[in-house]
């Protein structure tokens, strides 16, 4: 009865805890150099050195003392933190934006109120900086945001400091506010340990609403001045396909005429990737998914954004209505779409989130099978609303559209979270545009983990014409899936195990080609240490049906997580099931395991592998084909922000006892300025020949220059 009731206590205590957390934030009127060094300046601001461990050894005192401080000018918010430790364990590496490694330190700033987003600003020891928003009440992290701001690190007999200056223009936020979440955190690999500012419950981890406050002491932020970005961009490509070298232009623009409002703008732009995409091997009926990795999309994608993903969480994911992959895509025989012009708007009233999207694409004209097509033009059109509601809660509608001379497609949703800091149910309703025609689907998540259970759900309904495949990627076409599990966790306070967790539950799947309900059992055990690695076990068994054939459906597959040294780390996979081959168009067993690995030998070089194997099986029992893909890397970066990469990328068949594939990359990257970068990239991809030879497929190389005009 007395842990049931410490246990109910302790919310509360934590809240009480995270409202003692206050710091003024003071403005002077001399500037600050950021250089590392503490000058005189900083003796007269708000401080703090009140930090919290919670991990590796929840709530113990933290082994090493983290000073805070913080200043304002009317253009900057200026911070400093100052980290004991002896100078023989701080890990200090070379990087590039959003690549820090080693001991780091960072500010978070709820900047708008809501406790359900804020930004990331952190610094290593080395003065690698990465920057990112805090989605979800921080359950989702987005780094593809980039803002513009300064730091600086200096490493003594005694520890170490980082210096930030963070322009106020670079930031959005309510000026009308007293006050701003705060928070700070601390990362020291050599003890695994892991100190924020703010308390928070080892169940849930940090929690944007359980923020402490910046309160401004006799004045508040604006932005003055024009807040405007432009990134002239000059890029050249060569393929020895055409055999000639093709210069180009192209124009960014981003402006920010309020601290609420933010355009993007982009004309001619070169969304060509820098580098491939990894081997694809899919047994399954369903298209693959490839992430997204143009920048103009990726930035600034947070109000488009489906809400219940959790990074740390891969049990429910919304589907994606807004799958901007199929926007400039690659046509048949290798032909790319390319893109007219593209802009976004975005930004916030209130409690309000709003946004704006579209892009144009030209006809193009490519040949497939021999017959000359014609990929026609289309407009790409979204908007986004979202509401805040119940504190940190939301609810939001999209809309994407297609539009051709042949027709619309598109898709219309409502979507949103009702969520707490150890809950969250997120959910989705949409339907589909196809000029009259149009069909349902929908889906809902709901996870919540205390000091004592896990509870999971998902399901998902996609009607049968409900075809998004021009907008969007959601190729489950007919088909009603549904998941619950629910076991106990334990976290120990003491030894080397620092969570058990175990769970099981049911799983249905409906899909209407088969007119059948697929069922079954899962189990699962997860156990982490903390010296940070950890492993799980997953297995399932049940009744299947796939192209006509019933069958008893059973697999288990295993995951390890490595990096008990900083300088180091790995992950490990496998499995076994027996299963329907789609690509083969039978049942057999099915096996899979793969590795990955980096190792940082040097404070700049690095080296590392991912590699993948599967085992296809055949109906007599039979091992009908061994597929094996490795991609080794080489990582150089003599000074921060200025990389060499280069990879391999090989594929292996068993039934050859050849190597069929071999896809060589090398890319040079500079950034020079905030947002202003140099790229030179070198693609070659060689293939067999119905001869057998290994021959060229094509050669790229491209050039690029990215430039900030910053006002």
């Amino acid at each position: 009865m007395k842990k049931s009731v410490l246990f109910l206590l302790i919310p509360l205590i934590i809240f009480a805890a995270n409202e003692e957390k206050v710091m003024k934030l003071k403005k002077i009127d001399t500037d600050i150099k950021v250089d590392g060094i503490i000058d005189e300046i900083w003796s007269g601001a708000d401080s703090t050195d009140d930090f919290f461990q919670l991990s590796p050894y929840y709530s113990q005192a933290p082994s090493r003392r983290t000073v805070a401080k913080i200043l304002s000018t009317e253009n900057s918010l200026f911070c400093l933190i100052i980290s004991y430790d002896d100078p023989k364990n701080i890990q200090r590496y070379t990087g590039k934006l959003d690549d820090a490694s080693g001991d780091v330190v960072s500010i978070m700033l709820d900047t708008f109120g809501d406790r359900k987003t804020a930004y990331k600003f952190a610094v290593s020891a080395s003065n690698v900086r990465a920057d990112c928003r805090l989605l979800d009440d921080a359950r989702n992290r987005d780094y593809n945001w980039d803002g513009i701001w300064f730091s600086a690190a200096k490493i003594y007999n005694w520890g170490f400091v980082v210096e930030i200056e963070i322009p106020y223009k670079s930031l959005q936020y309510d000026e009308n506010l007293e006050f701003w979440g705060l928070d700070f955190d601390r990362w020291i690999p050599t003890l695994k340990e892991d100190l924020y500012w703010c308390v928070y419950e080892q169940n849930e981890g940090q929690r944007i609403s359980k923020f402490g406050k910046l309160v401004f002491d006799q004045f508040k932020p604006s932005v003055k001045g024009l807040n405007l970005e432009i990134y002239p961009t000059t890029y050249g490509k060569y393929s020895s396909l055409d055999d000639k070298l093709k210069p180009n232009f192209g124009l960014d623009i981003f402006y920010n005429p309020s601290p609420q409002l933010t355009f993007q703008a982009t004309a001619n732009p070169d969304f060509a990737q820098i580098e491939a995409d990894p081997y694809n091997f899919n047994i399954t009926r369903y298209e693959t998914y490839f992430s997204e990795k143009r920048p103009f999309f990726i930035q600034g994608n947070e109000i488009f954004m489906p809400a219940g993903k959790q990074r740390n969480w891969g049990f429910y994911r919304p589907m994606e209505l807004f799958y901007s992959r199929r926007i400039g895509k690659l046509l048949p025989g290798g032909k790319e779409t390319p893109i007219n012009f593209g802009a976004k708007a975005f930004g916030r009233i209130g409690v309000w989130q709003y946004g704006g999207f579209i892009a144009r694409t030209p006809e193009v004209e490519y040949t497939e099978d021999d017959s000359a097509k014609i990929e026609p033009s289309a407009l790409f059109v979204s908007g986004r609303l979202k509401r805040q509601i119940m504190e940190n809660s939301e609810i939001g509608v999209l809309f994407v559209g297609k539009q051709t001379a042949g027709g619309s497609d598109g898709v219309l949703d409502i979507d949103g979270a009702f969520r707490n800091s150890n809950w969250q149910l997120a959910y989705q309703l949409a339907r589909s545009i196809q000029n009259s025609k149009g069909d349902y689907a929908a889906s809902m998540g709901y996870t919540n983990m205390t000091n004592d259970w896990i509870i999971m759900f998902r399901s998902r309904y996609v009607g049968s014409d409900f075809n998004i495949d021009q907008v969007g990627y959601v190729p489950w076409r007919g088909t009603f899936e549904t998941v619950g599990l629910a076991g106990p966790v334990w976290f120990m306070d003491k030894g080397a195990v620092s969570q058990i967790l175990i769970y099981t539950g049911p799983a249905v799947n409906y899909e209407k080609v088969d007119a059948y309900t697929d069922r079954a059992w899962i189990f699962g055990f997860n156990m982490q240490f903390r010296s940070h690695w950890g492993y799980e076990i997953n297995t399932d068994y049940g009744k299947a049906k796939d192209d006509t054939v019933k069958y008893d459906y059973y697999s288990v597959s295993f995951s390890s997580w490595i990096n008990p040294d900083p300088s180091w780390w790995g992950n490990v996979w496998g499995g076994y099931s027996k299963t329907y081959n789609f690509s083969r168009e039978y049942l057999a067993f099915y096996s899979w395991a793969g590795a990955s690995f980096g190792w940082n030998i040097t404070n700049f070089i690095s080296i590392g592998a991912s590699t993948n194997l599967w085992i296809e099986g055949n109906p007599d029992n039979n091992i009908e084909e061994i597929t094996f893909n490795t991609r080794p890397w080489i990582s150089v970066t003599p000074l921060n922000d200025l990389n060499f990469y280069i990879y391999i990328d090989n594929l292996f068949l068993r039934s050859s006892d050849q190597m069929e594939r071999i896809f060589v990359g090398a890319l040079f990257s500079y950034q020079f300025l905030p947002k202003s970068w140099i790229y030179l990239a070198i693609n070659d991809l060689r293939e067999r020949n119905d001869m057998r030879a290994m021959a060229s497929v094509e050669t790229v190389s491209v050039f690029k220059i990215k430039y900030l005009y910053y006002f």
